[in-house]
């Protein structure tokens, strides 16, 4: 299998942490976002939407979106469970990982995208060129502080953040966190819990793949 990557960016990620979960090895082409090689012809070939990631399967078949993803690998290889063991327990952790996604992830895009320089005309992901609107980069990096406070009281008591064991939600959170960091938005003093919770999932041999 190949996957179509970027080491700098956070979707493709949360991709390579869930395969080293589980011991997969994938082989990695390098797209250089930042030099625009996702527009380019051969990548729309490859993905039209021009995003990272992309699973290649060795039958060819693409699939693109970082949950498809990590869902076909969960069944290529089912353990470690990343998704839940039961019904109730997989509904929990799609919902979790939903909410990260909505409240921490679009929120650090958009403070991200609508403010770094390289991104002008790319406010938005894709093929279309976009201005950035700074008020949305202002609005984001609140949304960002808001999802902060709310991941806080959901770890209150708790290891994980969906489940009682480790999952793609503690994935997707670890790397949002990590995404706000690289616009100077880190963890409040006062998030006790959340801090306690992000040592211990960054601490996983898996979090610098």
């Amino acid at each position: 299998m190949k996957l179509y990557d970027c080491a700098a960016a956070s979707s493709p990620r949360r991709v390579r942490i869930f395969a080293a979960e589980k011991n997969i090895a994938l082989e990695k082409i390098a797209v250089d976002l930042a030099s625009g090689e996702q527009l380019g012809a051969d990548f729309r070939e490859i993905n039209p939407d021009c995003v990272v990631p992309v699973l290649e399967l060795d039958d060819g078949t693409r699939i693109c979106e970082v949950f498809a993803i990590c869902q076909y690998l969960e069944e290529f290889k089912p353990q470690p469970v990343l998704m839940g063991r039961t019904p109730v327990e997989r509904a929990t952790i799609s919902m979790w990982n939903a909410k990260i996604d909505q409240q921490g992830f679009f929120a650090t895009a958009d403070a991200y995208r609508n403010s770094v320089k390289w991104l002008k005309n790319h406010a938005l992901p894709g093929p279309h060129e976009f201005d950035q609107i700074p008020e949305l980069a202002e609005r984001g990096r609140k949304r960002v502080g808001l999802f902060h406070e709310m991941l806080n009281r959901r770890l209150e008591g708790r290891e994980f953040v969906a489940a009682n064991v480790y999952s793609i939600a503690d994935i997707s959170a670890m790397v949002v966190i990590d995404f706000a960091a690289t616009i100077k938005i880190g963890l409040p003093d006062d998030a006790v819990d959340l801090g306690r919770w992000y040592e211990q999932v960054s601490s996983r041999s898996s979090s610098g793949a």
